[in-house]
């Protein structure tokens, strides 16, 4: 549904959808009426077309098999389903993911994930391909140093989701902050500190590249940001059976942290600065 949803976004950055499974025609035609669905739905009975992007299921293929009961199979669905999940009817269906395919028919990038329940968000992919989104949950922060503005590329999630915390920081005309490796020399870099939480797990911050800055009074190269740039932190949602349980008392995601700093300019180096956040986020439930 969230495809449906950011459809005039993905519409507008020149990115078209469509949405391929082995379901007949009648069940697509039935799933769009209901759910409101005005992108293609494209079926492929015979999954031909899953066998020729080589992303046919074979785990569910194993588990029906004769040798469904050998270790490695079972090994395999428990990685794919978690341990005591209930295999879905998967024979003949692709491993779920996103194509990003250009207008000569080539496949540009890819977004799939092992665990059968986990789905990159359509907000997240769009991020990652560094398109634009509407921020949801914004949180803003300006001084004489620099702007800020950290939001959640989705207000709504569900189990299984991967998401991501974005952070767009501006520094002020004739400032920089510091990148990776600025560590060495005892400034603090830039970055995301989010808070444990029983039922996500972090990636690590993703940061863009750096440039480096020359500091002539102590004959520093330095990596810096001195322009516009953005943070990424994926966020996963679990998805075992007990995750699933714990996340069915909440209705919000409450996801905390600080975001970290320190400005320079070219004659004052300032104290190193740490902005709380908070973010909460809905809970939808699974069908």
């Amino acid at each position: 549904m969230e495809l449906q949803d950011r459809l005039e976004e993905l519409t507008r950055s020149g990115i078209g959808v469509a949405a391929i499974s082995y379901d007949s025609q009648d069940i697509l035609a039935n799933f769009a009426e209901e759910r409101g669905i005005t992108f293609p739905l494209l079926s492929d009975v015979d999954s031909a077309v899953i066998k020729a992007y080589g992303i046919l299921n074979t785990v569910g293929i194993a588990a029906s098999g004769p040798d469904k009961d050998d270790p490695d199979v079972i090994a395999d669905v428990h990685k794919f389903v978690g341990v005591g999940g209930m295999f879905p009817e998967v024979v003949g269906t692709p491993f779920p993911g996103t194509f990003m395919v250009g207008y000569d028919g080539r496949v540009e990038s890819r977004f799939f994930e092992e665990f059968y329940r986990d789905r990159n968000t359509t907000a997240n992919v769009m991020l990652q391909l560094g398109i634009g989104l509407s921020p949801v949950n914004a949180i803003e922060g300006s001084n004489n140093q620099l702007d800020f503005t950290a939001y959640p590329s989705n207000n709504t999630v569900s189990a299984g989701a991967r998401f991501s915390i974005a952070i767009k920081v501006r520094p002020k005309p004739g400032m920089h902050v510091y990148a990776p490796g600025a560590e060495k020399m005892r400034y603090r870099v830039t970055g995301l500190n989010l808070d444990p939480h029983p039922s996500v797990r972090y990636e690590p911050v993703a940061y863009p590249e750096s440039e480096i800055y020359y500091f002539e009074p102590l004959d520093e190269h330095v990596p810096v940001y001195k322009h516009a740039f953005m943070l990424l932190q994926e966020v996963f949602v679990l998805a075992s059976n007990e995750a699933e349980a714990e996340l069915a008392k909440l209705d919000a995601l409450t996801l905390t942290g600080t975001f970290n700093y320190q400005a320079c300019d070219d004659e004052i180096c300032y104290n190193p600065e740490s902005v709380p956040l908070s973010f909460t986020i809905e809970l939808a439930k699974h069908d």
